[in-house]
């Protein structure tokens, strides 16, 4: 009996070791850093690099731009999605590089200067959200189209909340940067939403660049503010403002989702963006 006992220990200890042996690393993406001249610190890059993707061959990408990119903020979920809508039964969106820009501190990077004293108070650090955008137009960009073959015309950028902010600021101010913008629960509400009142030449008939804008938004409700905002009519002004663009080239789409709240709209919100902005793709 004990001959048997020990049989089955040492039988047992060897199939557990092949398990392990056979076991390997599920690999979603690579983790790559920039050290960055202009905003003076190194950032973390999550990078999903799409199913026939060769380094060593002349195909370009598009590239995703996502805000709160970390691994545990938005990257994986989003991953799946672009995964998922490259299936071949599916094929709505076109295979995509997706760079998750890891946060730092996204209340610095993501606002502009407010004049508001309550919410520069709160947010000690805020306001330098024009070093970001430079960042990502003179270095990001560059080094993704250099290391990671991007296509240079074909970018997307997504981000929510704060980085919906980020994103309304980008294309109000340079909006030749991003050919597609979606933009879920902005916080417009940043300084007295001053972004609702800025000229910008996207709204000019000389504007040429093919864009398309998705805003979504979700039951929301009050802002954080000491004075009323609804982040609801706040992005609806914001669509009313862009589709009074003189240009033919910008399209708008808006989505209400009242089912969600500003804790789970983005997932749903980017599946019904890819939907929108790649209508003939589906199957």
């Amino acid at each position: 009996m004990k001959h048997l006992l020990v049989g089955i220990a040492l039988c047992l200890s060897i199939c557990s070791t092949q398990a392990q042996m056979s076991t390997k690393p599920f690999i979603l993406g690579v983790i790559d850093s920039l050290a960055s001249k202009v905003l003076g610190e190194t950032r973390t890059l999550n990078i999903y690099l799409p199913e026939g993707y060769q380094a060593n061959d002349t195909t370009k990408y598009p590239v995703v731009y996502l805000l709160d990119g970390s691994a545990d903020e938005d990257f994986i979920h989003v991953v799946g999605l672009y995964q998922f809508n490259n299936f071949s039964w599916i094929n709505r969106v076109p295979k995509s590089i997706v760079v998750g820009i890891a946060n730092v501190d996204r209340r610095r990077d993501f606002t502009y200067p407010t004049t508001v004293v309550a919410d520069k108070n709160r947010n000690k650090t805020s306001g330098h959200s024009e070093a970001f955008i430079n960042f990502i137009q003179q270095e990001l960009q560059p080094f993704i189209e250099a290391r990671y073959k991007g296509s240079g015309n074909n970018n997307t950028i997504i981000g929510q909340s704060l980085g919906g902010l980020l994103a309304t600021e980008i294309l109000l101010k340079r909006p030749t940067l991003f050919q597609q913008y979606i933009i879920i629960s902005p916080s417009i509400w940043w300084d007295n939403a001053s972004l609702l009142q800025l000229n910008s030449p996207i709204l000019d008939a000389s504007f040429s660049q093919p864009t398309t804008v998705y805003i979504g938004v979700g039951k929301e409700g009050l802002a954080p503010t000491a004075a009323p905002h609804v982040m609801e009519v706040e992005a609806n002004l914001l669509v009313e403002k862009l589709k009074a663009s003189k240009s033919p080239q910008l399209t708008v789409y808006f989505d209400y989702l009242p089912q969600e709240d500003h804790a789970t709209i983005t997932h749903q919100a980017i599946f019904n963006a890819l939907r929108l902005l790649y209508p003939t793709k589906g199957k």
